[in-house]
């Protein structure tokens, strides 16, 4: 069997072997993996490649290293035998507490369970009373505090689950599956260390469950984390591996994981969404806005990550495109806390920002652990001049993920907003951090520096510097810099930020005021250097403006010709073009 068929061959096991305990993510995920795998061509029939059409020209147009061989092949990768069935004695009950389970009814689906001992009933009766402990804890919350606030509400399951979970495992009857739930109340009690090795038992014994590849990574945020993980080689460990790049801010490697991966899983949308998430964070919306396109026409009622392209849209000020997606999700899934990001965005983009975050609102009351919905409020908030909701909100999202750069670059501004750079300075540090290739984020800590209370210009120059580096989409950094130059008595570094300044201008075909004040400095420079040829070039230039900066190059004009005729006047209308 060759490669790309064996992992077919496990996925359509895992996803009948997820769906029967209910692990209905890690199931959806398997089933687009397993439709993503490129077909041989012998086999090409309209039933299989109906959902393969359109994601080819995104991984033709995106791929750096096109790779023919499939990821699996050349690596030795560990066997992993797929799991056998058990609790056939069970049967009859197992199926009853799975349809409870299936109408979320927790409590009866774990009573109905009580004396069954087998490891798939076992695990699915701990499943249920965990589910059942989270929406109570959500009941609580919600009765004490409102859908959006804060509570000290646990799930009051956990401690007799940590302890029966952890008897069941110093016996060796727990099974991948509890592993995985016992790393989760792990997790949940604040015990990290033990939970990642936990989880790390259950994916070495069963690789396809995708929900505690997630859990796993949750766990590490560092690299040093990630790499002293003792894992076997699977290749889910690839898309594991590819996942925890981008979180951990490694997208280039992220990147070079996905493009190998594509390999076998060539038609997988879930990659391309993936690729499109880390191009994202790169500010490549070029790139992100086609991949989306390409998978909204490939996937035309899909609702994940979508909200990531309405960010892309509204960076890019695409209105119409924005409308219409907005429209798209909410006759597709209104109710979907994606789909309320995505109308928000198309409002806030239309300036009605107090409807905005009636959307942001109503994506926080169906899933309060929405990042981006936070993340978003706080920025129209800031907008509406709304401060203090806007760190609230900018807070909330921190403790949902410490890691947010945008959460922090948010509490930055809003401290800015109030007049203390201190403050400000603190949270811009923390964003430079997370995210030190956004050249937006340099020049806002630039600007800090820069104020009244601080004065640290030098500190400010270093920062546009980085700025400059970074691709400064905005064209700020150049004239802050030359700018900062001349004010400190350096006029040759001045000059040399206005002459960057002035090419990147001429490169992208843009005039304004930032192009006169450039001219019209190097022409005062270089006629002060005594290097008049040059001086006049600049001079010249400016004779092609109407403002009085024409009267101002035509001044410098007649002091160079005195200087170099010796005469005392001279007519230089001849320079007029």
């Amino acid at each position: 069997m060759n490669s790309k068929e064996s992992c077919r061959s496990e996925l359509r096991i895992a996803i009948r072997q997820l769906s029967d305990r209910c692990l209905y993510t890690a199931s959806k995920w398997a089933a687009e993996q397993l439709t993503g795998i490129e077909q041989d061509p012998a086999n090409f029939t309209p039933s299989n490649t109906r959902f393969q059409w359109g994601s080819s020209s995104i991984r033709r147009r995106f791929r750096t290293n096109e790779i023919t061989s499939t990821p699996i092949a050349g690596v030795s990768y560990v066997s992993t035998p797929v799991m056998e069935e058990d609790d056939a004695v069970d049967g009859d009950f197992y199926l009853l507490a799975k349809s409870y389970f299936d109408c979320r009814e927790y409590r009866r689906a774990a009573h109905v369970l009580r004396d069954q001992t087998g490891k798939k009933s076992v695990f699915l009766r701990c499943y249920a009373l965990y589910l059942a402990g989270e929406k109570r804890k959500e009941e609580e919350v919600i009765e004490l505090e409102g859908p959006l606030g804060k509570s000290d509400s646990v799930n009051r399951e956990l401690v007799s689950l940590e302890r029966e979970l952890s008897t069941l495992r110093k016996n060796g009857s727990i099974g991948p599956f509890g592993l995985y739930l016992y790393g989760l109340v792990l997790k949940e009690k604040g015990s990290e260390n033990v939970a990642r090795t936990v989880l790390v038992e259950s994916v070495n014994s069963y690789p396809w469950n995708w929900n505690a590849w997630s859990e796993l990574q949750s766990l590490c945020t560092t690299i040093d984390t990630l790499n002293s993980l003792n894992l076997n080689n699977h290749w889910m460990k690839d898309f594991f591996l590819a996942s925890a790049y981008q979180e951990i801010r490694m997208h280039s490697e992220s990147l070079a994981k996905y493009e190998y991966l594509q390999g076998t899983f060539g038609y997988s949308n879930y990659i391309q969404a993936q690729i499109a998430k880390a191009q994202y964070s790169l500010r490549e919306f070029q790139q992100v806005e086609t991949i989306f396109e390409e998978l909204l026409r490939n996937d035309p009622y899909r609702v994940e990550d979508m909200d990531m392209y309405s960010n892309v849209l509204y960076a890019n000020e695409c209105s119409s495109a924005l409308s219409y997606l907005a429209h798209r999700v909410f006759m597709t899934d209104k109710y979907r806390p994606e789909s309320c990001c995505i109308i928000g965005n198309y409002y806030s983009l239309k300036g009605q920002h107090e409807k905005s975050v009636m959307y942001f609102r109503r994506a926080l009351k169906l899933n309060k652990n929405y990042l981006s919905a936070w993340t978003l409020m706080g920025h129209e908030y800031i907008e509406m001049k709304n401060t203090p909701a806007a760190v609230d909100a900018y807070r909330r999202a921190i403790d949902i993920n410490p890691c947010d750069y945008r959460a922090w670059y948010g509490l930055g501004q809003a401290y800015e907003m109030m007049g203390m750079p201190f403050y400000a300075l603190h949270y811009f540090r923390k964003s430079v951090f997370l995210q030190p290739n956004d050249s937006r984020l340099w020049i806002s800590m630039a600007h800090c520096y820069e104020t009244d209370q601080l004065r640290m210009l030098e500190e400010a120059i270093k920062c546009y510097r980085r700025a400059a580096n970074c691709n400064d989409r905005e064209a700020i950094a150049l004239h802050q810099l030359a700018k900062l130059q001349y004010e400190l008595g350096r006029p040759e570094e001045a000059a040399f930020y206005y002459k960057k300044d002035l090419e990147r201008m001429e490169a992208e075909e843009r005039e304004g005021p930032n192009m006169v004040e450039a001219l019209l400095y190097l022409a005062t420079y270089y006629k002060t250097q005594k290097r008049f040829e040059e001086a006049e070039v600049y001079c010249t230039r400016l004779l092609d403006f109407t403002g009085p900066e024409k009267e101002t190059a035509k001044s410098l004009l007649r002091g160079m010709r005195t200087t170099q005729s010796g005469f005392s006047s001279m007519n230089v209308e001849h320079f007029s073009p």
